[in-house]
């Protein structure tokens, strides 16, 4: 299952998505910290049928976790050259334009 809440700011619709295990946890590497917070990416657990539906309606996407940045690249919004990895986990932002 994939995490995800929306968050409304400044009109824009951000999505916080990560796959569901990672939640909770901190990924260090070098001068690199991700922390994958609960407040900010648990709102509810979908499928991956569904993330996809609600990344069509993002203006913003913050992206955590292999299933997660993975289907990202699939449907065209991330470029595999525009993912980091921090500690081996993978990590995207998209601003939709």
């Amino acid at each position: 299952m994939i995490a995800v809440r929306i968050h409304s700011a400044s009109g824009e619709t951000v999505l916080a998505a990560c796959d569901h295990e990672l939640l909770g946890l901190t990924f260090k590497e070098g001068k690199f910290r991700l922390h994958v917070s609960e407040r900010f990416y648990n709102g509810e657990a979908i499928p991956d049928e569904i993330l996809v539906e609600r990344m069509r309606s993002a203006s913003i996407m913050n992206l955590v976790g292999e299933r997660t940045v993975s289907i990202a690249v699939s449907e065209g919004y991330v470029d595999e050259e525009n993912i980091i990895v921090i500690d081996g986990v993978k990590h995207a932002q998209v601003v939709m334009g």
